[in-house]
């Protein structure tokens, strides 16, 4: 009965209903360095042994078998123990009441370690038994930390002392906690298997600030000068809290840039270099690089930064503008067009930073002076005198480029004032110019005769020539016969000129009858060369050895007359050119060629073409 009565408040192990050999002590116990422990123990032996001269018992350390020779730590019959355990221990037990109770005072680390029980009841039933208690001797205080700290999540962190030694029970205080976010303490005792530890929890939010910050736990034991302290460091884990990169920068086309990242978060996360839908870099670490050589247009644009810990996704972008000069401008193709025609020309570019973009025609601005990467100019209801090239150019800080292109306006004919009838020694010579787009068809009409005259009839000495877009025709009529009656030169002359746009047909005016050959000079506006129509086909003297002799005047058929005429060139502000009479010509103004003598001196004696002084020679 005593037997049962015993092993349920002991929690021994019963084997078959009879006791055995059986021993009940705490697997674990602690204790603070030069502080005591008292390792509670009970022990059971077989009900039909008896002891003859009371029970004995020893405590060993490490091993429970003596034949190995583990040091002893306590010995009922003698108080020979090993060298290190003098004077430290101390049998607080009954071992008559099976209780083996062992005070160890000033513990040390040294001292940590199995500790197993021998029971010696007397004869040959001396038993050790095989079940121990493991002594830990701590220089600092436990701390329970979670194995993984959140940021913006409820933590407990709760310190630990060991309650084991009688007439000393510690204190437990936190340290460093003024800047946590209202912390809060609470203290507990908790006593299991006969041994006591007391505890202290702090309760608190910690923030991504709290990362690696120091905390302590100090255990001291009041009236003593024992203090114990474990200081340690919070492993705040946290999502990137933020994500540093370049400021958006510039970089001429054809360098090399770097652009860094740095992200602030725990544990260190996955960094990673974005360019549009493209990773172009990454690694596990708190910062990376991304090295751009030789950078072209196409590396322009929005580069991003992200990071990733596995507890939060953050990043941040920033834009990488390429410089570079203006690249050739696309324009329109050269045209003919329709005047009255309205167009558009464009110009496409591309520059960084954005071009201007310029049109000129013939070198004169053309238009307004636009910024960006297209320019379009409207010519609406285009005329002759728009015809010309026109180019773009483009330009900004690093460079400049042009495209040009032609545009040629056709057009209906268009008379010119120099156009006209004069009457000459011969008879009466008409000169028609008209100018037109393509070059028009100039023909005669004699409505008094009904006769038309052009190049394919050479009866009235028809001549003609072109010169770019100028046409000009002349005609010599007879002094008499021209009429169907004889009576007078037919000087109702029209002048008709055609092309694929239009005709149209004048009336040439008549010029007074003068009494020498009138010199019939087109002069130019604006700089453009002055070619004279001289007939000069004089017999001069022959004529006057015949009046002189008395013979009647002959009529005179000019045969193959030496014209010397050219086009004259329209003036790009005017298509309309004066002519200049003999009227306006100065003696002094002219020389003719090879002589030297003025002008009135070549008149009705040699054919002379004359010419301008300073302008340029025939």
């Amino acid at each position: 009965m005593w037997c049962l009565e015993l092993l349920i408040p002991l929690l021994l192990i019963i084997s078959d209903g009879n006791c055995q050999w059986n021993i009940w002590l705490p697997r674990d116990i602690s204790a603070m360095t030069n502080s005591c422990v008292v390792i509670p123990c009970s022990f059971m032996y077989p009900s039909g042994i008896r002891p003859v001269r009371g029970i004995h018992g020893i405590w060993y350390y490490g091993q429970p078998y003596p034949q190995l020779f583990p040091p002893v730590v306590f010995k009922s019959l003698t108080d020979i123990v090993h060298e290190s355990y003098k004077g430290r221990t101390k049998l607080l037990g009954d071992l008559n009441q099976r209780n083996c109770t062992l005070l160890i005072g000033n513990v040390g680390t040294e001292h940590s370690g199995r500790y197993y029980f021998r029971a010696d009841i007397g004869g040959a039933n001396k038993y050790s038994y095989p079940d121990f208690a493991e002594l830990k001797v701590l220089d600092q205080p436990n701390i329970d930390i979670p194995e993984e700290i959140v940021s913006d999540e409820s933590l407990e962190l709760t310190c630990y002392a060991p309650d084991n030694c009688p007439d000393m029970t510690p204190e437990i205080q936190w340290m460093y906690t003024d800047y946590l976010p209202d912390p809060e303490f609470s203290s507990d005792s908790l006593e299991e298997s006969n041994t006591a530890v007391i505890s202290n929890t702090l309760t608190f939010t910690p923030r991504p600030m709290h990362n690696g910050q120091l905390l302590g736990c100090r255990v001291y034991y009041p009236n003593t000068t024992l203090v114990y302290e474990r200081l340690i460091s919070l492993d705040v884990k946290y999502s990137p809290r933020s994500v540093w990169v370049n400021v958006s920068s510039e970089v001429m086309e054809g360098s090399s840039v770097t652009l860094h990242c740095e992200v602030d978060s725990n544990p260190s996360p996955r960094i990673s270099w974005r360019f549009g839908d493209q990773e172009l870099l990454w690694d596990t670490a708190s910062n990376i690089s991304l090295f751009l050589d030789d950078v072209t247009p196409e590396n322009e644009g929005i580069y991003t930064c992200v990071g990733d810990n596995g507890y939060g996704v953050m990043n941040t972008s920033m834009y990488l503008a390429v410089k570079y000069p203006p690249r050739e401008p696309v324009v329109n193709d050269s045209m003919t067009v329709v005047e009255g025609t309205s167009l558009a020309l464009h110009c496409n570019t591309m520059g960084s930073p954005a071009p201007t973009l310029t049109w000129l025609k013939d070198g004169q601005l053309a238009g307004s002076i636009t910024a960006g990467e297209l320019s379009v100019l409207e010519i609406l209801e285009i005329t002759p005198q728009q015809t010309g090239q026109y180019r773009c150019l483009v330009e900004n800080e690093h460079g400049r480029a042009s495209a040009s292109l032609n545009i040629t306006v056709e057009y209906a004919p268009v008379f010119l004032e120099e156009s006209k009838c004069t009457v000459v020694r011969e008879g009466v010579q008409c000169v028609c110019v008209a100018v037109g787009n393509p070059e028009p068809t100039i023909e005669f009409y004699l409505p008094d005769l009904n006769i038309t005259i052009n190049e394919t009839d050479g009866r009235f000495n028809f001549y003609t020539h072109t010169d770019g877009h100028m046409s000009t025709a002349m005609i010599k009529l007879r002094e008499k016969g021209e009429r169907a009656d004889n009576s007078g030169p037919a000087v109702n002359v029209h002048c008709s000129m055609s092309n694929i746009y239009g005709r149209e047909s004048v009336l040439l005016e008549l010029q007074q009858e003068k009494k020498y050959m009138m010199a019939v000079i087109v002069g130019t506006i604006g700089g453009v060369a002055v070619i004279a129509f001289i007939i000069a086909a004089v017999r001069y003297v022959g004529q006057n050895n015949k009046k002189e002799n008395g013979n009647p005047r002959q009529d005179v058929v000019l045969e193959n007359p030496a014209l010397y005429y050219s086009a004259v060139k329209k003036d790009k502000q005017n298509l309309r050119k004066k002519v200049v009479r003999h009227d306006d010509v100065n003696d002094s103004d002219y020389i003719y060629r090879g002589v030297g003598r003025p002008f009135s001196e070549c008149l009705g004696f040699i054919f002379c073409v004359v010419k301008k002084k300073y302008k340029t020679p025939f």
